[in-house]
């Protein structure tokens, strides 16, 4: 006997169904081959990235070594153009400029004349003349002569002579002292 739906139809009893047969595998080796790609990429990601650091440190090493031979080199130069500063400051100071034009044997230029735009003259030229030659001084005019000894106070002298003080024009100058130098 058949049983009839309410719609009418005939309902036929459920058959069991078959599912097709799988191969069967062990449930460890199927888990283990998945993972294994997995696991070599990552592996392959850290020494990739390990190597990147240091390669990267490598490259920041050889940056601060010759950093730090530049402020070396930077250093250097600083001082070199600090004394050459000097150098140029001491000759183009007035004194050392009149003392080295003098052994040159330039002399002082004479009243200066100005020629304006419309071609007059203003003031009139003289020759510079040489100053006159210095005067010998005492001292190197008798240097043959003996110093005589000092006088005691209690000695008599003759009538026109008198001790010279120590910064009378004749006597030899004493060096400045200062402290520290």
């Amino acid at each position: 006997m058949t049983r009839r739906a309410l719609g009418g139809r005939p309902v036929r009893a459920a058959r069991p169904v078959r599912q097709p047969a799988r191969p069967v595998r062990p449930a460890r080796q199927g888990g283990q081959a998945a993972r294994t790609p997995f696991v070599l990429l990552v592996v392959a990601l850290l020494a990739g990235g390990l190597i990147s650091l240091l390669l990267l440190n490598s490259a920041l090493n050889e940056g601060s070594f010759q950093l730090s031979k530049l402020k070396k080199e930077t250093t250097a130069l600083t001082d070199e153009e600090q004394a050459l500063q000097r150098d140029v400051d001491g000759y183009s100071a007035p004194d050392a400029l009149q003392r080295r034009a003098q052994e040159l044997g330039l002399v002082p230029g004479g009243s200066p004349v100005f020629i304006g735009a419309d071609g007059k003259v203003a003031g009139t030229a003289a020759e510079a003349e040489p100053p006159p030659a210095p005067s010998p001084s005492p001292s190197a005019a008798a240097p043959a002569a003996q110093p005589q000894p000092p006088a005691q106070a209690g000695q008599n002298q003759p009538a026109g002579q008198q001790p010279a003080p120590s910064g009378a024009p004749g006597a030899s100058p004493q060096p400045n002292q200062t402290p520290g130098r």
